[in-house]
């Protein structure tokens, strides 16, 4: 089982990051977190590494859902959704499938949540 989904656009990294947020939004789910790591690792390391932005997702209800059955899930929240660059018009967007990292935790009752979630990212994934 793969650990994510993705789609690779015919569009530059910023207007990616923005269809992203947008289909994000369309699902339920906000941005509460943002990581540049470009930005990271040439302030840390001194290297040059290509645009790669790490995108906080997080549905409030269904995070609710999540912690209400498990509370230690917040070890894995937010959905990660990850924008990188491969070329000036080569975006690739990936996203977290939430089944494959909640088969690490032996609570029944996060399935249908986790199925959820996994069911919201794949139309966000598709839709882009």
């Amino acid at each position: 089982m793969s650990y994510y989904f993705s789609k690779t656009l015919d569009v530059g990294f910023d207007q990616a990051v923005e269809r992203v947020t947008e289909a994000l939004k369309e699902q339920g789910f906000g941005i509460v977190s943002t990581i540049d790591v470009q930005d990271t690792l040439k302030r840390k390391l001194d290297v040059a590494f290509r645009p790669y932005r790490i995108l906080g997702a997080c549905n409030p209800t269904l995070a609710f859902e999540a912690l209400s059955a498990e509370d230690k899930v917040g070890t894995m929240l937010p959905c990660n959704v990850v924008v990188q660059a491969w070329g000036d018009r080569s975006t690739e967007v990936a996203a977290i499938d939430p089944m494959a990292s909640m088969q690490a935790i032996a609570n029944p009752m996060l399935e249908a949540t986790a199925r959820n979630v996994r069911a919201r990212l794949q139309k966000v994934v598709e839709s882009l």
